[in-house]
């Protein structure tokens, strides 16, 4: 029998992809299993090796003996996650090769604090990615202003990058035309062939949804409308994807080889208990894209998901439409929530990575 995740992709072209890394997950063959079930791909985050690094004693040894040898916390630090980034990398090579270079991908993003830095985060790219090694390392980016032009250097450089941080349509057209524009730098350059660069626009689904709803609450307008806005953008970025992926412009790409940047559907767990626990998998689901699950929202697809094709259906095009249309008629201004909640993410994950240097600078003190 088929399972739910595996129908996803084999029947439905929608990659899943898990969004959490540890050690243990490595050690103890818990990836290796989830890949045996269907996982095609891994993301992480300054908030996922927060908790992983700073929530069980997995990595005590190897960063004592990193802090003994002379490194500093801050280098310590980045040693373990481009070691776990690299193992993973390894394990899901396999994946990789078979898919030839469509997933098997393990994310490692950019410093937080180089959000809103250019050409720092164009530096930090290159570098995570030399550290690594692996072709299926993708670095991930944030979609700030700030970081549009270093995706589209990145691209051009023929690195291999997932957008992340992604909150209004007006940023992803700009993003799609950073790895589009990124191509044909690459071309000019000299370059026989794109298919060796793959790219995911990372869409966060349900931040949206929490965001919004605080905002109906403050107004007292918009009830009928919640749980909606979140799907209802996922449902009209994928018809942006498809009309900017087609076309004279696009199609010159493609007999280079050019594959398609992929949607990415993040943070698909949901935050309001009345929801069912799939609202953003079953919703969202559709050929050439990928949806990174954490485990809870993994393991409750796979029990009592539905598989199958919604993401483009005449019925989601059209609810989707309008909900945004009433979205304005209730008083919600999107590009602001995009603007919240972009700020919210950078600085959420910049303060992981500050709350867990201070962890490990503790720690590093007991095992000098």
């Amino acid at each position: 029998m088929t399972t739910p995740l595996v129908s996803m992709s084999q029947d439905h072209g929608q990659s899943p992809w898990l969004d959490n890394l540890k050690r243990s997950y490595l050690s103890d063959g818990t990836l290796q299993n989830l890949v045996d079930r269907g996982v095609r791909g891994v993301t992480s985050n300054p908030s996922i090796f927060q908790k992983a690094i700073s929530g069980s004693n997995d990595y005590d040894s190897a960063f004592a003996a990193l802090v003994q040898s002379g490194k500093t916390v801050k280098e310590a630090y980045w040693e373990l996650v481009v070691d776990d980034v690299s193992n993973a990398c390894r394990l899901l090579r396999p994946v990789y090769e078979s898919s030839h270079g469509v997933d098997g991908y393990v994310s490692l993003e950019v410093s937080p604090v180089l959000a809103h830095d250019t050409a720092g985060t164009e530096r930090d790219a290159r570098s995570l990615a030399a550290r690594v090694a692996e072709p299926n390392v993708m670095i991930k980016i944030p979609a700030t202003r700030e970081g549009v032009p270093a995706i589209r250097k990145m691209i051009g450089e023929g690195y291999d990058i997932n957008v992340t941080l992604i909150f209004s349509l007006e940023r992803y057209a700009d993003v799609i035309e950073a790895y589009i524009g990124g191509l044909e730098d690459r071309l000019a350059a000299g370059a026989t062939t794109l298919s060796d660069v793959a790219s995911v626009a990372s869409f966060f689904i349900s931040r949206v949804d929490s965001e919004i709803e605080k905002r109906f609450a403050v107004s007292g307008k918009g009830s009928d409308l919640i749980g909606k806005p979140a799907v209802a953008q996922g449902v009209l970025a994928y018809q942006l994807f498809l009309n900017r992926f087609s076309g004279p412009r696009w199609e010159r790409l493609v007999a280079h080889g050019a594959r398609v940047q992929r949607p990415l559907w993040a943070s698909t767990s949901t935050k309001n208990p009345t929801f069912a626990d799939t609202l953003y998998v079953d919703t969202l689901l559709g050929p050439n894209t990928v949806n990174t699950l954490p485990e809870p929202t993994l393991e409750a697809f796979d029990d009592h998901g539905v598989a199958a094709r919604t993401v483009d259906s005449i019925e989601s095009i059209v609810k989707a439409h309008t909900v945004w249309t009433d979205l304005e008629g209730a008083g919600i201004d999107v590009e602001d929530v995009a603007e919240v909640l972009e700020r919210e993410g950078v600085a959420s994950f910049a303060k992981a990575f500050d709350e867990l240097l201070a962890t490990l600078s503790a720690r590093a003190a007991e095992f000098k």
